[in-house]
């Protein structure tokens, strides 16, 4: 009987003893199913790559990033460079057309990279690093650029210039975890990516947080990303001693190169420099010997000398 009534009647057959509040809960549950406007179901897409996740422990992550290190001693390739320059800080993003390169870096820290000019292929860049030390000749504008890796001066006028050959050395050749400073600890994640088919999707990823004892103590030094699709590293990023992302390396397009699983894309951005650098390696070499003056650069005759390490 009470189905077919208005809410109030119902209320008239409840014992005089029922509590108030009950009243209020039964005439609500006699509105809501002739009330279609309060409700509103959706579709919830599904998100998670639907696909068999692989699983390795702490350990064995540590023992793959240490053997990768030490199994790659040097690298000669020949790359498409592509750059972008600028951000929030510069006010506007340039993108520079992408040119052919070479790269050659060297253990412990040697790395020089060449980019050439299109289609007359002269030097538009050439520079070298020992670890410490770099120089940087720009022959369009005949200015010769000396300054220390560890010295930041950003120069918005200049943004080739922000460009540092370390750090693209640690990007390309991802460190071992240095078991005497360092402590790695293992954490799950998810990343948002995107698919073949510009859908974004979760991704199950592994994550290495990389701590170093340095004299203020402990610190976060960096974290590498590996895909539980194919537990291969696929971002690594940098920190400063204070916790700031300094570098966020991204890889893609492994192909084995002698024994060796290694990336043929990298991209390198330096969110506080506003730049941004993807290397796409056309030709690959590994651990071919490089002698010490495939890392020397004189100071042409005539040229502009920028010393960054003084005002």
């Amino acid at each position: 009987m009470a189905a077919g009534l208005a809410p109030s009647l119902i209320l008239n057959y409840l014992p005089s003893y029922c509590n108030y509040r009950y009243r209020v809960v039964l005439a609500l549950v006699a509105v809501l199913p002739l009330t279609g406007c309060l409700f509103r179901s959706r579709k919830v897409d599904q998100t998670v790559i639907p696909i068999t996740l692989k699983t390795a422990t702490q350990q064995q992550l540590i023992d793959y990033v240490n053997a990768q290190a030490a199994a790659v001693q040097s690298i000669q390739a020949t790359v498409d460079i592509d750059t972008t320059v600028g951000g929030v800080k510069k006010g506007k993003v340039t993108d520079y057309q992408e040119i052919r390169g070479y790269v050659l870096a060297r253990k412990p820290a040697m790395l020089r990279m060449v980019g050439l000019l299109p289609i007359v292929r002269n030097r538009a860049f050439d520079m070298v690093s020992d670890g410490e030390v770099f120089k940087l000749w720009i022959p369009p504008k005949n200015r010769f650029v000396i300054g220390r890796n560890d010295v930041q001066t950003p120069n918005p006028a200049q943004p080739i210039e922000n460009i540092r050959p370390q750090h693209l050395y640690d990007a390309l050749l991802i460190r071992g975890v240095d078991t005497q400073s360092e402590i790695a600890v293992l954490e799950n994640d998810t990343e948002v990516v995107t698919d073949v088919k510009s859908h974004k999707v979760s991704r199950a990823d592994y994550v290495l947080d990389v701590i170093r004892k340095a004299d203020s103590g402990w610190v976060l030094s960096r974290k590498i990303v590996f895909s539980r699709v194919d537990l291969l590293p696929h971002r690594q990023l940098f920190y400063d001693a204070s916790g700031n992302v300094v570098t966020n390396a991204l890889y893609g397009k492994y192909k084995e190169e002698n024994g060796v699983q290694f990336p043929w894309q990298t991209e390198i951005a330096r969110p506080e420099e506003e730049y941004d650098i993807t290397l796409n390696i056309v030709k690959l070499e590994l651990n071919l010997p490089l002698a010490d003056d495939k890392f020397i650069l004189e100071q042409p005759p005539g040229a502009v000398v920028v010393n960054l390490d003084k005002p």
